[in-house]
């Protein structure tokens, strides 16, 4: 039998982002960031469990080469960073875990050795003293939370030595007791300005040099970063607003700048995206566009919320309506902005009564 890789990508900081934020929406960016590592698998590594804030990771009867390994790391490592990036670029959330997610951290634990394996509910996965090994590395005396942790069995399965030094990697010696016994290992500490991050495409603020179609007015008697989190949250919009007969998106996806989701209404799939403007300081500003809400060619709808007190703001929403040509502008002057206004203050009323029912 030969010796088998264990991989283990564990985000650090978990602990404390969730005991410290907001429960949903630090579970949404774990479950991204998870989401994100498992996406950036390249060397085939088979996926035995979901740790919490951790992946597990084996491939069995096999270990890459000391490049492939590495090459693997980076890769991983990227991939993180390069999707924090991308969460603080492109955040409308102002709360605690999504304004902190970008100070989480990762660190990769791998191990090697000869694996068994038990059979949990059809499943099959790792088992014995290896991987044992290889979780208790994941504690350690390395003063960083943002590293890479080769133990010496894998480091001489590779042949990598403390000499081996990169732009990114410069590996130093370490070693920590367990239960009498002493685990040696190399680890380097990663340096993010040397990580060449994923280019993104940072959602620009809309800015139009036209007055708004409509403007409606309302108070809520909530806090302004509540009535944002009962706009943005998907989960809720069936609740205030009609005709609805479906409503899809990713419900493990923090909404923020560029998000898409579909909302069915009748025989009707009309794709949306989160967008936003510029608003005054103090001010939340939430906005969705869709080029397919017929019969016009695209509508634009802002919700700017200034707070009152600590328990009460008030909104205003803008509502933009394109239309090319002069048929179709004809129809949004004579009755499609009229519909439009009429539907849209109708929702902000059954929004405002779902929150206080809510809040009884």
């Amino acid at each position: 039998m030969n010796s088998s890789l264990l991989f283990l990508p564990d985000i650090s900081g978990f602990t404390e982002f969730v005991q410290t934020t907001e429960v949903e929406h630090s579970q949404h960016v774990i479950s991204e960031l998870l989401e994100v590592l498992i996406e950036a698998n390249t060397e085939q590594l088979q996926l035995a469990e979901i740790e919490g804030d951790a992946l597990f990771f084996y491939k069995e009867n096999e270990i890459p080469s000391l490049e492939k390994l590495l090459a693997q790391v980076e890769h991983m490592f990227t991939a993180f960073y390069s999707h924090l990036k991308l969460l603080e670029k492109n955040r409308i959330c102002p709360c605690n875990a999504c304004s902190s997610a970008p100070k989480l951290q990762l660190k990769i634990i791998a191990h090697c050795g000869k694996l068994q394996f038990i059979h949990v509910h059809n499943s099959r996965k790792p088992f014995g003293t290896q991987v044992i090994e290889a979780h208790r590395l994941m504690k350690n005396s390395v003063d960083s939370d943002n590293y890479v942790l080769l133990s010496e069995a894998l480091t001489n399965h590779i042949h990598l030595s403390d000499s081996y030094k990169t732009k990114l990697y410069n590996f130093n010696v370490g070693s920590n007791w367990y239960d009498g016994k002493e685990l040696k290992y190399l680890y380097s500490i990663i340096d993010k300005k040397e990580l060449k991050l994923k280019p993104f495409q940072l959602a620009k603020k809309i800015e139009f040099d036209k007055a708004p179609s409509f403007v409606i007015e309302n108070q809520f008697p909530i806090s302004a970063t509540e009535l944002l989190e009962y706009i943005t949250n998907f989960n809720y919009r069936k609740h205030w607003v009609d005709a609805i007969v479906d409503f899809e998106f990713n419900p493990n996806e923090v909404n923020r700048i560029g998000t898409e989701h579909i909302c069915i209404i009748k025989d009707k799939h009309l794709n949306f995206t989160t967008i936003t403007k510029q608003g005054n300081p103090g001010q939340l500003v939430y906005g969705e566009m869709t080029t397919s809400p017929p019969p016009v060619d695209a509508l634009y709808q802002f919700h700017t919320i200034t707070p009152i007190t600590n328990t009460s703001c008030s909104v205003q929403t803008e509502v933009y309506i394109e239309a090319k040509s002069p048929i179709k502008k004809l129809m949004v002057f004579l009755f499609v902005k009229n519909i439009f206004k009429k539907g849209t203050a109708k929702a902000l009323l059954k929004l405002r009564d779902f929150i206080v029912s809510k809040n009884q």
